[in-house]
């Protein structure tokens, strides 16, 4: 029943068993010789229920819900643009199909903008309208007030999450508050000062690492040419706001920062 669920969307599905996981399940998505493909990994040690909430083949999505013991998690499987993908749904958002997911991953901040905007239902999947453009996991909210002065502007800076893939590019950017930490590749989410210093002092090896300064959560506003290579370009002609969706809530990305 998996495997048909998926065949609907045009996606195929491998379900296999490994101690080498973070969670009792995890899904993520695999390629072979025949493209790309959802991998559903599960503790060998756990009994695992898999259920499929919602399909909607159409639009190459569905709602898929893991329940070990008493746990449940929520993920919406589906394709984006040019791959597919899989986003966990947090566990506070009371969902049951595909639209109330992709509702839940919207930040607060977007909800309200589409209900300042009064934008239709049938219009707040579209990756742009009035309230938001969005690109991957990113919303850019329109902030058509907003002046930043010309030497505060940043040039093609990446917009990343730690510990995620390829970096998404803004043309211009302009970032303002957060906290400062120091980010390397044994601490990807970053270290403040104090913290980043006594390391420092009570780990010589830390030294002969590369440690770069980033702003962690910081007010971020971008404007210009967005890319990325799993996504079609977007161009912004106004400063947006940027914001991230609400996978990070979610138990299965609570590792998963804000890094700028």
């Amino acid at each position: 029943m998996l495997e048909k669920a998926f065949l609907k969307l045009g996606a195929r599905v491998r379900i296999e068993a490994s101690e080498r996981i973070p969670a009792p399940v995890t899904i993520d998505i695999d390629r072979d010789h025949r493209g790309e493909f959802f991998l559903l990994k599960h503790s060998p040690q756990s009994v695992l229920d898999l259920t499929v909430l919602n399909v909607r083949p159409k639009e190459r999505h569905l709602l898929l819900m893991s329940r070990v013991g008493k746990e449940k998690q929520k993920f919406l499987c589906g394709h984006d643009e040019r791959h597919w993908f899989v986003a966990a749904i947090p566990e506070s958002a009371p969902v049951s199909n595909v639209a109330q997911a992709m509702d839940a991953l919207k930040p607060q901040e977007v909800r309200e903008r589409e209900e300042r905007s009064a934008i239709r239902g049938k219009d707040r999947d579209r990756r742009r309208n009035s309230a938001f453009t969005r690109q991957g996991e990113w919303f850019f909210v329109p902030e058509p007030d907003l002046r930043v002065p010309e030497q505060l502007i940043l040039k093609g800076e990446p917009l990343v999450r730690s510990r995620m893939g390829k970096p998404h590019i803004a043309e211009d950017c302009y970032c303002i508050g957060g906290e400062f930490v120091y980010v390397s590749r044994l601490a990807p989410e970053g270290l403040t000062e104090g913290v980043y210093r006594q390391r420092l002092r009570d780990d010589p090896s830390a030294r002969r690492l590369t440690w770069t300064t980033m702003r962690r959560n910081p007010r971020v506003y971008v404007r210009g040419r967005i890319s990325h290579p799993d996504h079609q370009t977007v161009v912004l002609t106004q400063w947006h706001r940027v914001y991230m969706n609400t996978e990070t809530q979610a138990k299965a990305n609570a590792a998963v920062v804000f890094l700028d």
